[in-house]
Parts: C-alpha cells; structure tokens; sequence
C-alpha cells in the first residue's frame, strides 16, 4: 500500500511496450463497483476471495506488466500464481513512507482506523517476509522517483540475465 505499485507498474509496461493490469482496478472493473464497497459487503475475507481469482485470471494472460494489491501476497495461492508465471518484483518502501503516502486517502479499507501508521507497521512485518520468498527482484522504492526505480528494475533483469521472458529478449529497452 502506497509503495508505487500502479506507478511503476504503468511506467515499467510503458517502457516495455507492455499492456499493464491493476489487480484492484480489475476486480472493480468486472464487479462494477468498488474496492471499499466491496469490503464494506463482503469483508476483507469476500475481497481476497475475489482477489485470487482475478490474479488467476491476470497471471495467464502473456506480455503484461500486473500490479496486485498489496495483501495479494497473503494468499499462498496468489504466490505460487504470481511467481510460476513471471518475474515478481518486490516494490519495499519503509512503513513510515507509505504512511506519508497514503495518510488522506479515505479509500483504503484497511487504514480506516484510529492509528493508521501503525497499521501499516503491522502489515509490513507480516507481509515484507512473504514479498521476499517471492521475489525475483526487490527495488527499494522510498522517496525514489518512479521513473529511477523503473530504470534500475530494467537494469537489474537486463544485468543478472535471469531467465528472461521472451517479451524482454527481443526488446529493444536494454
């Protein structure tokens, strides 16, 4: 949550000539409502439920930049998904930046609490673990332009020539 996900995401498919998906915005868009309506009616537990079925969905498809929400990592099913099916990339940023980011943001469900940064302290100790099992890459993101993380991210995969997707052989943004 506020670690710059989309952000990095939209630019990372841009630079790689990628379409990109937002798990959220893809639950919203095939549902037809909200993110936060739909932890109002169906709680955490209802959202996460349809949250591995969109990334199910997501991660067959080929040649597209996903950011999922930040709790997608929770489900064991959603990392065995998200990583059988590409390059997981670890977007850290420390609790205290999130918090900065994300303080006036009356969307986040989880953050509708009296102490919203400590929150975020608790999900980090859970959640930074499960990201680090998954991820091929770990970009530190705090107070970095996304456009830098964007390019060490390229940089990275170009330079420890892992097992690169055949979308990323051919491109032309070495």
């Amino acid at each position: 949550m506020g670690a710059g996900k989309s952000t990095v995401g939209r630019l990372l498919a841009e630079a790689l000539n990628l379409t990109f998906f937002d798990s959220d915005h893809y639950i919203e868009e095939i549902t037809g409502v909200t993110i936060p309506y739909i932890f109002e009616l169906e709680g955490e537990s209802g959202f996460r439920e349809r949250e591995k079925r969109a990334i199910e969905a997501l991660t067959a498809k080929e040649g597209i930049i996903l950011s999922t929400g930040g709790g997608a990592i929770l489900a064991e099913e959603n990392r065995r998904q998200l990583s059988d099916n590409g390059i997981v990339i670890y977007l850290n940023v420390s609790p205290e930046v999130q918090y900065e980011r994300v303080r006036f943001d009356n969307q986040r469900p989880l953050l509708q609490q009296d102490d919203p940064q400590a929150v975020l302290e608790a999900l980090y100790l859970i959640r930074d673990p499960l990201y680090r099992e998954v991820a091929a890459y770990t970009a530190f993101s705090d107070n970095i332009p996304p456009k830098v993380v964007v390019s060490g991210i390229i940089e990275s995969i170009v330079q420890n020539r892992s097992p690169l997707p055949e979308w990323l052989i051919g491109s032309d943004n070495r």
